[in-house]
């Protein structure tokens, strides 16, 4: 990128807003995917929608692109910039602009952390359910981009679940607004959704409105440990058929509970083969009914002992190890690949048993949990990368657990995207004809190929710039390179 390019996108986000310093270009060359990175030739900070449009109306003149950014949490290179782009960063856009408690609605900027958007609905006695494990930093904007999931996710849907509506920048630079309060609208075609999940490629979300809930008055936590890691996977398929619905039923495997127990000293059980983490919630009776019935599925699969929390303070307690999953397996190797493979919640104890296979066939280490309440597993492989052997058989055994899931009828990401790092199995999951379709979704909306491009799939051949782009070639992070 010419500086004669660099001076006109200075101009137009203001001094103050810009950078184009080496350490902060290095700051923004990654996101939360291990193995991906690469150096943007600057870093934006806009501050209107104003700013955005004519960002990207200059990149549609000049030919550079741009990659839309919240708080880098990602885990499938979704905000990893591409070669002659510039990074949009939208965490200072970080306002709640609206609580409307007469429709149950909030309306939010697209910076706003996550867990501080639940804490203010919730005072006023309402409920925003999805809840990604990266709630405390990840941002409203990428869970629009990414329609992040979480541990409530079996009851409660996901992000796309309370989506109403959307500000959109498209990346010609026009302005739309998709949806509204209205819970019934058909009129013309449904854009707001084609927005959701499309991981930053379609437009950038400069506000975002979100449907509520009244928040559930009653909730117990209860924590159930197993000597056998397949009698935890049929007790989630026996609560699944007693037609009861817990709001997160979570697993972890003992390697995964060893790692959290090194960490935080909760006092897990270090013999124990695998453990659940389940919650109802509700009003009334209901929650004490599903509670029995969850009792009964862990006793009647040999659960070694069973723990309930009725209190707040009880219950995150009981939830920590679950929450501290990831953190404790990053401790143990210096790279930590984690995943999201999704199958039908019936074949959750085969893809358990899989994951294990691939540990054991490609000789690497594998810390197993997720949300089994719907089939959606996180198999986290521990390696380094500076080991280009444990590196490539690390990639080969994730690529025997998709391929697995892909027959079980499941697929490749659940919540993560597919961004750069699933792309290549893209077409497996969804068809020649599908993806085809999604690229001239691309291309409509897109001609240029300014936005986000080289994500899910493949316009053009833009990506050659990429340290990562030969998987045979494994990356090492080198600030030689940059």
């Amino acid at each position: 990128m010419d500086s004669s390019t660099l001076s006109k996108i200075k101009e137009i986000a203001g001094e103050k807003n810009y950078t184009d310093a080496l350490e902060d270009k290095i700051c923004y060359s990654y996101d939360g995917t291990p193995l991906l990175h690469k150096l943007p030739e600057a870093v934006v900070f806009p501050e209107t929608t104003e700013q955005i449009s004519a960002l990207l109306k200059l990149a549609n003149k000049e030919n550079f692109a741009v990659v839309p950014r919240g708080s880098g949490t990602g885990l499938s290179g979704g905000s990893v910039p591409v070669e002659n782009s510039i990074v949009i960063v939208l965490t200072r856009w970080n306002r709640i602009l609206e609580i409307d408690t007469h429709n149950l609605t909030v309306l939010a900027e697209p910076g706003v952390i996550t867990e501080r958007l639940q804490l203010e609905v919730e005072k006023h006695g309402l409920f925003y359910p999805p809840d990604p494990g990266s709630q405390k930093i990840c941002t409203i904007g990428g869970n629009v981009a990414e329609n992040a999931g979480g541990l409530r996710g079996l009851k409660y849907g996901v992000t796309k679940n309370y989506v109403l509506g959307l500000e959109v920048v498209l990346p010609n630079g026009e302005i739309i607004f998709t949806g509204g309060k209205n819970f019934k609208d058909v009129s013309g075609y449904n854009l707001r959704d084609i927005f959701i999940g499309s991981e930053g490629t379609l437009g950038i979300f400069t506000k975002v409105l979100l449907k509520l809930i009244p928040k559930p008055t009653r909730a117990i936590t209860i924590l159930a440990y197993f000597d056998k890691l397949i009698d935890s996977a049929k007790a989630v398929a026996d609560m699944v058929s007693f037609h009861i619905t817990p709001c997160m039923i979570e697993f972890l495997d003992k390697t995964t509970m060893n790692c959290v127990e090194d960490y935080t000293k909760i006092g897990l059980p270090r013999n124990a083969e695998s453990m659940l983490l389940i919650e109802v919630d509700g009003r009334g009776s209901d929650v004490d009914y599903e509670y029995e019935k969850v009792v009964e599925a862990l006793k009647k699969n040999n659960a070694t002992a069973i723990k309930s929390a009725t209190t707040t303070s009880e219950a995150n307690t009981l939830k920590t190890a679950r929450r501290a999953a990831f953190s404790a397996l990053a401790r143990i190797k210096p790279t930590t690949i984690l995943e999201d493979a999704t199958v039908p919640r019936s074949e959750l104890p085969v893809m358990i048993e899989k994951v294990n296979e691939a540990a054991s066939k490609f000789d690497v280490t594998f810390g197993d949990f997720g949300h089994a309440g719907d089939g959606n597993l996180h198999p986290t492989c521990l390696t380094d990368e500076r080991d280009h052997d444990q590196i490539n058989r690390a990639h080969a055994a994730f690529d025997f657990i998709f391929n697995e899931a892909i027959k079980l009828g499941g697929t490749i990401t659940g919540e993560h995207g597919t961004g750069l790092a699933k792309k290549h199995f893209l077409e497996q999951v969804a068809g020649a004809a599908g993806v085809d379709v999604m690229r001239k979704f691309k291309a409509v909306l897109d001609e240029k190929n300014v936005l986000n491009p080289g994500k899910i799939f493949d316009v053009v051949p833009r990506c050659e710039g990429y340290l990562f782009q030969k998987r045979e070639d494994v990356p090492v992070f080198n600030p030689d390179h940059y």
